[in-house]
């Protein structure tokens, strides 16, 4: 099978193509064969070798998510058998013609949907639903203050809000992108040019002087005591991305007399027992959404995987809306 991998800690330049054996499935395993993958920064930071693959994933060969069929099962396995089409995260090792994973991780394909909208689904959702909702506690009725609301976890983490019941304001430093965000049921959207940015005004204006009840932080750095600022008393606040910088000053007292709280969490370095757990959950709750179109994918556009590395370009450019798909075909 032909992976794409990385050759040297770099740019998109130092990734190229490679004949690999393809992998056996082992107990309660599946053989997928890719048909559809999808760009996300961690790609990124692993290229330019920033961010190690966990030790259970190909430590050259990048990919997150997938979209494609069963081609092989291994014993023991009895949620799928060939030919299932299927989706899921995988701790790398996604571009490339084939990969394994448990079946536990994987989720059967929303009827219907093509291969490359189903890539855009699993990083976005799974990450979205289990900051959110999992750990934030959604509620309907409370607002979410969603930064980077035009990025592929905000995009979806606005529908799941919208779906969830609940209201959203979010953030993003491109007007262009932000006036797509009423497509994805966002509320207000507040442009942040300025640095620090500024947003707690906006976000108070909008809920009556109350504040936020839960904030998606895909940002960190500086957008994090301007948060704790613009959240409602007993907030939370979910620290998900750190694009803005891994330092922040924060006011402690704030966080006391607001009874606030901050939480801070990673999807691809978990033990496969909570990746699993998280699958099974979005599978009971989040698939039925996508069968009604309560959620939907949000893809900015689809690339031949000989364009993978202009869509990395892209990304590092911060000029799509959603997701930047990869056909593997």
């Amino acid at each position: 099978m032909k992976v794409m991998r990385i050759t040297e800690p770099g740019g998109p330049e130092v990734l190229a193509e490679e004949e690999r054996p393809e992998p056996t499935p082992g107990p309660g395993e599946l053989r997928v064969r890719v048909r559809a993958t999808a760009l996300n920064r961690a790609d990124l930071l692993q290229i330019r070798g920033h961010y190690p693959a966990p030790p259970d994933a190909p430590p050259d060969v990048p990919g997150l998510e997938y979209a494609g069929e069963v081609v092989a099962v291994g014993p023991r396995t009895r949620r799928f058998k060939v030919g299932d089409r299927v989706m899921g995260l995988v701790g790398g090792g996604a571009w490339a013609e084939m990969l394994l994973t448990h079946e536990r991780e994987a989720l059967p394909m929303p009827e219907g949907m093509d291969f490359t909208d189903a890539a855009a689904l699993p990083e976005v959702y799974l990450t979205a639903y289990d900051a959110l909702v999992l750990q934030g506690g959604l509620k309907p009725g409370e607002t979410v203050l969603v930064h980077a609301v035009a990025s592929g976890v905000g995009s979806a983490a606005a529908l799941l809000c919208r779906a969830s019941g609940a209201r959203v304001v979010g953030t993003g430093r491109n007007a262009a992108k932000l006036a797509r965000a009423s497509e994805w049921g966002v509320a207000r959207t507040v442009l942040c040019e300025s640095s620090p940015p500024r947003f707690a005004d906006a976000v108070r204006a909008e809920t009556g002087g109350r504040g936020a009840d839960l904030c998606l932080d895909l940002v960190g750095g500086d957008y994090v005591p301007e948060s704790l600022q613009a959240l409602a008393p007993r907030g939370r606040m979910m620290l998900v991305g750190l694009v803005a910088g891994v330092q922040a000053d924060l006011n402690l007292g704030l966080l006391l007399m607001k009874r606030l709280s901050l939480t801070g969490t990673v999807l691809r370095s978990r033990p496969v027992e909570e990746k699993m757990a998280l699958t099974q959950s979005a599978e009971r709750h989040l698939l039925p959404l996508f069968r009604t179109g309560a959620l939907r994918p949000v893809v900015d556009a689809v690339l031949p995987k000989a364009e993978l590395r202009q869509g990395l370009e892209r990304m590092a450019r911060n000029d799509s809306v959603g997701k930047l798909v990869v056909r593997w075909e």
